[in-house]
């Protein structure tokens, strides 16, 4: 897919309808995603990142109709992971000697992914790429969210080609924030941030301030996939600051995993007590087994507290369970509480163990939560609406 953006600037990119999970598994995409490329006409032409390395030969055939390939006279590699260089290999077959812009540590990356010695062109924060009107502006954004990562900034234009930042995944044949529906776009944009940028928010805030510092106008933001930003684009980056800011919603996400019915019976009931202190709380139930981790975590993102639960089983929680803490450990939440709670038939040491794992991932953990032998009681679904309750009142 091609279309242009304004009289010398086309994207040149793939939208992948198809697409449901990325990272791997990691990472579910229900709304597909794009892998977005542009390519910049002036004295000097500029191809801004390529796409996914399944689509690489698409990609360079589709190119070739939109330019004769030796007319590019530079690449810009913002970030090299595998989604964004992974038709660098099939174009440089075509146009070996053209320079490749990128960081250091981009470069490392690149080689240490294609084994190629291209001709690359190290760039920092401040270096300027003079294409004949106009001049590309090149900023390091380490860690947002590789070491190799970059913006850069097309003057004239007034145009930041973002890559991972500002983006989502989100394929639409309408390619601009103005087309689509709000309420989904911002849904991606929190799920992409939550489960991607957040371990990096304190970095987030200063490249923002940084950038901001360079006193740069901003017309359009062309991250690298999901639409652009070119309804009020600094929305977003708004929008970036407050979820980099410990970010929360009068919201309590519970998550659990059952054998029997115990442990669900006992969050059900948490949920009602919550409902009870406060009900104009949000609350939301996940069994993990049974739900889309990276959905649960833009809720446990958006919530100021969670509970977490599971029965004992082989003197631990179950796996379910060990497999969303250890990617909450990951993500690096902070300001947030907890409780844990779950059943047990023999030894229930489940508690304990989800106590010190909760702490291990950066929660405050404000209550012993409730161990229950066997088939919950309504004595003991009591003590579970007291918990929930007790939860609540504790975030007010």
């Amino acid at each position: 897919m091609s279309f242009k953006i304004n009289e010398t600037i086309t994207y040149v990119g793939k939208i992948d309808w198809e697409l449901r999970h990325f990272h791997g598994e990691e990472y579910s995409t229900q709304r597909g995603s794009s892998y977005n490329s542009y390519l910049i006409r002036d004295e000097k032409t500029v191809l801004i990142d390529t796409v996914w390395e399944p689509f690489g030969r698409e990609f360079v055939d589709k190119l070739k109709q939109e330019i004769d390939l030796k007319e590019i006279d530079y690449i810009i590699m913002n970030h090299n992971e595998v989604d964004h260089s992974g038709a660098l290999p099939f174009l440089m077959e075509e146009i070996p000697n053209t320079p490749i812009y990128c960081t250091a540590n981009g470069k490392k990356i690149l080689q240490g992914s294609y084994h190629k010695d291209w001709n690359f062109v190290e760039v920092k924060t401040g270096d300027r790429l003079n294409i004949g009107s106009r001049e590309l502006v090149f900023i390091e954004a380490r860690m947002l969210h590789w070491p190799d990562t970059m913006f850069c900034y097309l003057t004239g234009d007034n145009i930041l080609f973002s890559n991972d930042g500002f983006g989502q995944h989100f394929a639409s044949e309408h390619m601009y924030n103005d087309l689509v529906d709000t309420g989904e776009l911002y849904a991606e944009a929190l799920k992409y941030y939550a489960n991607i940028l957040n371990p990096f928010s304190k970095m987030v805030t200063a490249k923002i301030q940084e950038i901001v510092k360079m006193e740069l106008p901003i017309n359009m933001i062309c991250p690298s996939h999901g639409v652009i930003w070119r309804d009020n684009p600094l929305q977003i980056v708004h929008k970036y600051l407050e979820w980099a800011d410990e970010y929360q919603e009068d919201q309590i996400t519970i998550l659990y995993d059952t054998m029997w019915n115990s442990t669900r019976k006992m969050a059900e009931s948490i949920a009602q007590g919550i409902r009870a202190a406060n009900p104009n709380t949000t609350v939301k139930l996940y069994n993990v087994a049974r739900s889309d981790h990276t959905d649960v975590i833009a809720q446990i993102f958006r919530s100021k507290a969670i509970a977490v639960g599971s029965p004992t089983v082989n003197n631990g929680y179950l796996s379910s369970i060990a497999a969303i803490l250890e990617e909450m450990k990951g993500m690096k939440f902070r300001n947030k509480k907890a409780v844990p709670f779950g059943s047990y038939g023999w030894s229930g040491e489940v508690i304990k163990q989800l106590n010190e794992e909760l702490k291990k991932a950066g929660f405050e953990v404000i209550d012993d939560g409730v161990r229950i032998l066997w088939t919950p009681s309504e004595e003991n679904l009591l003590e579970c609406v007291e918990l929930g309750k007790r939860l609540a009142e504790n975030l007010e």
